[in-house]
C-alpha cells in the first residue's frame, strides 16, 4: 500500500524544500502541483484547454517558477474547470508505489484527504517574501505586497480554498532552519507509519 503525504501551505513557507526532502530521504516520488497550474497559466489562452492538454514537456519549462507564472497559476487555479480536468492527475500520482509527496495549496483538503500523513507549512509574511526575494533576486516589499495579494486570492476562492486539513500537522518555518525543518518532517512522517 503507497504512503502519500500531503503537503500545504502558503509560497516560500519552505513546503517545496521540505516535500523534495521528504521524498528523497523515503525514496519517495514527489511532485509540485503547483508547476501543473503554473505550466498552465504560462501556456495562456484558454486555460481550460491548456489544463486538459498538459503534458510532462509543460512541465520542464524553465520559466515557471519565476514570480509571473505564480501570479498566473493563483488567477488559473481559481478556474473550478481547471481544477477539475488536474485532479486525477494528482490522484493517480499520489498513489505511485512506494509512496509519493505531494505540495501544494489543497492536496490534503482536496487531492489526498485520506494522505497519511498531512502538512501545513507556514511562516509569517515578512519572512517569507524575505525568502522569495532572495529567490528570485527581487524587491522585498514588492514580494511581500504580491504574496499578501496571492494569499488572499488563494485562501478566498470558492473551489479548493488554501487552508490546513483539520489533521493537518502545523509546521511554522518562520524561526526554523531548513535542516531543522526537515527533521520535524521526517519525524512526523516516521510517526505516522512511512
Amino acid at each position: 500500500m503507497p504512503f502519500t503525504i500531503a503537503i500545504d501551505g502558503p509560497a516560500a513557507s519552505g513546503k517545496g524544500t521540505i516535500a523534495r526532502a521528504l521524498a528523497h530521504h523515503f525514496g519517495f516520488a514527489h511532485l509540485d502541483t503547483g508547476l501543473l497550474y503554473r505550466a498552465v497559466g504560462a501556456k495562456g489562452g484558454d486555460p481550460v484547454a491548456a489544463a486538459r492538454s498538459l503534458t510532462p514537456d509543460d512541465l520542464a519549462r524553465d520559466d515557471l517558477r519565476s514570480a509571473r507564472a505564480g501570479q498566473a497559476a493563483s488567477r488559473v487555479a481559481a478556474i473550478p474547470e481547471v481544477r477539475a480536468a488536474l485532479v486525477e492527475f494528482q490522484r493517480r500520482f499520489a498513489r505511485s508505489e512506494p509512496g509519493a509527496v505531494l505540495d501544494g495549496r489543497d492536496i490534503g483538503t482536496v487531492i489526498c484527504p485520506d494522505a497519511e500523513l498531512k502538512l501545513y507549512v507556514t511562516a509569517n509574511d515578512e519572512i517569507r517574501a524575505r525568502r522569495r526575494a532572495m529567490e528570485l533576486g527581487a524587491d522585498e516589499e514588492q514580494m511581500l505586497r504580491e504574496l499578501r495579494e496571492r494569499d488572499a486570492r488563494d485562501a478566498a476562492r470558492a473551489v479548493a480554498p488554501m487552508r490546513p486539513a483539520p489533521d493537518a500537522v502545523l509546521l511554522d518555518t518562520s524561526e526554523m532552519s531548513i535542516d531543522d525543518a526537515v527533521t520535524r518532517a521526517i519525524t512526523c512522517a516516521k510517526e505516522a507509519g512511512a
